[in-house]
């Protein structure tokens, strides 16, 4: 199809696989504008990136993942954003694949990972958990909530960049935005090889803030979600307290009192939230792309 693809990579000390990247980019896609974030990188990734003529966006000092994401999509003057690692995990050849299935009528899709593109069994496992609490926060089949390969739609990218987190977690945040805001998303299974050097996640920090973002997305998604069952908890587990002390000491005791209006307080929160992500996500398209 006609139209101007922007492909983003984020950059912190990548020069090494850059170096095989970006001419394997140009070859394949020679029509692309190619924008490289440079996070704050203390190697040669600037001078690669300029024998290789493609555009970059720099960071006086590392602002994080989701940073670098927002300063490309800014820059970037595409209809359609390509987002990839600069590590050499994404393969160039599955950009097609990612677009195919773009082209379908999707407004982003995700490139999946299958349990041979997972770099160990913790992440097998912590990514699969994190799968599951996010399809069950949107009601829809999450296949990866943590691929950073994705094309999207620009425009409709862009009304979300003041959402996105500046760490490693703006996949989970811009993929359960967009399917708040009923954005259709969809899958593409690739292969993720190793990455060239060394991971700048940490395993137990950065699994602690995915698990965060999860549930602040959560209250921004679908509050009655979270709310309502811990309400039901409060209140199943004061009306048990109430029948076993109203049998045992023939009276309704402070501690059931407050279980019982915990319960209820939790409900009424829900409600307010609801309420506030509705006009949360009025915004019409292009007023907060900056």
């Amino acid at each position: 199809m006609n139209r101007k693809l922007s492909i983003i990579l984020p950059a912190k000390n990548e020069a090494t696989s850059l170096i095989s990247l970006l001419p394997e980019l140009k070859n394949i896609q020679p029509d692309a504008e190619i924008i490289v974030v440079n996070d704050g990188s203390d190697d040669e990734t600037v001078v690669v990136c300029e024998q290789q003529q493609v555009k970059v966006v720099s960071h006086p000092y590392s602002r994080g993942n989701g940073a670098a994401i927002k300063s490309g999509a800014r820059a970037a003057t595409g209809e359609v954003m390509i987002f990839m690692d600069a590590d050499g995990q994404h393969r160039p050849e599955d950009i097609e694949k990612l677009l195919s299935r773009y082209d379908q009528g999707y407004d982003m899709v995700v490139g999946s990972r299958g349990r041979e593109s997972q770099a160990s069994k913790t992440r097998l496992v912590g990514n699969g958990l994190y799968n599951r609490v996010a399809s069950y926060m949107t009601g829809q089949k999450i296949v990866d909530l943590t691929s950073g390969f994705r094309v999207v739609n620009a425009e409709k990218f862009k009304q979300f960049l003041y959402l996105l987190p500046n760490g490693f977690s703006y996949p989970t945040t811009i993929t359960m935005a967009f399917f708040r805001a009923g954005f259709g998303v969809g899958y593409e299974p690739i292969i993720a090889p190793e990455r060239i050097g060394n991971s700048h996640i940490n395993v137990l920090k950065d699994g602690m803030r995915f698990f965060l973002i999860i549930f602040k997305i959560g209250t921004l998604y679908s509050p009655m979600k979270l709310f309502f069952p811990a309400s039901m908890l409060f209140f199943i587990t004061g009306m048990i307290y109430y029948i076993y002390t109203y049998f045992t000491d023939g009276r309704f005791t402070n501690m059931g009192v407050l279980l019982l209006s915990t319960s209820i307080l939790i409900f009424l929160l829900g409600l307010i939230s609801e309420q506030i992500t509705a006009l949360f996500y009025q915004t019409k398209p292009g007023e907060s792309a900056d």
